[in-house]
């Protein structure tokens, strides 16, 4: 059988972490998680629930009450496709990608226990390795000694743009220095939160992919993914 590696890949929103992630993971036949999916299906959780008052705050002491309540798969829609994220049973893929679960993930995400219960979820979807897994803190706290680990950057305004054709063409209407304000806010909070912050691990890979386009990204991310392999055999 061949060697087969973990994959780690990190970095800021909307610099197309988890695109990236399903084209190795479909290259490489190996599972796929999208780390991102699991906080906002959280945060789709606490939105449907009320966890937010009348001033759009968190009420954290009901959300802490109701995560053994929420449960978090993976699962294929079709046999063709990679597993997209399920809450409680249902497909949630769409529903999580609005800018109302855009606006408040970063702050669910902050929150230590909610972390605690997903970090290790993800610990045992990539505990026989052979797993491309993309997020925040992957390859500085899920997986530590991932054989690779990436980060990916691009600029806000790149970033934005990025986010705001994608949400546009889903029928949102709203205006690109919103996106932008969301993107840049985002990026504080992921920062600067205590538990987990979103860092570059000392041995990850930093790729800007501001002026690259996708099919350019993955040839430089499989020859590192070659590279990664070769030396862990």
């Amino acid at each position: 059988m061949m060697q087969q590696i973990c994959i780690a890949i990190d970095g800021y929103s909307s610099t197309g972490k988890s695109t990236l992630a399903k084209q190795l993971a479909k290259h490489l036949n190996y599972i796929y998680v999208d780390t991102g999916s699991m906080y906002r299906a959280v945060t789709l959780y606490a939105i449907q629930n009320d966890f937010f008052n009348e001033e759009e705050e968190l009420i954290v002491s009901k959300l802490l009450d109701a995560l053994p309540s929420i449960n978090l798969s993976f699962k294929p829609i079709a046999n063709d496709e990679l597993p997209t994220i399920h809450l409680n049973g249902i497909s949630v893929e769409k529903e999580i990608r609005n800018m109302k679960v855009s606006e408040k993930v970063s702050l669910i995400a902050a929150i230590p226990k909610v972390r605690r219960k997903l970090v290790e979820q993800q610990h045992k979807m990539g505990e026989h390795k052979g797993v491309v897994m993309d997020g925040r803190d992957i390859g500085t706290v899920v997986f530590p000694n991932a054989e690779l680990k990436l980060f990916m950057t691009a600029t806000p305004e790149v970033r934005a743009q990025r986010r705001y054709d994608e949400l546009i063409a889903q029928g949102e209407k709203l205006t690109y220095e919103e996106v932008l304000h969301n993107v840049q806010e985002r990026d504080r909070i992921d920062s600067t939160r205590e538990d987990s912050p979103l860092i570059k691990a000392e041995d990850a890979i930093e790729i800007d992919n501001s002026n690259m386009n996708l099919e350019e990204q993955f040839i430089l991310v499989n020859k590192l993914v070659q590279d990664a392999l070769v030396k862990g055999k």
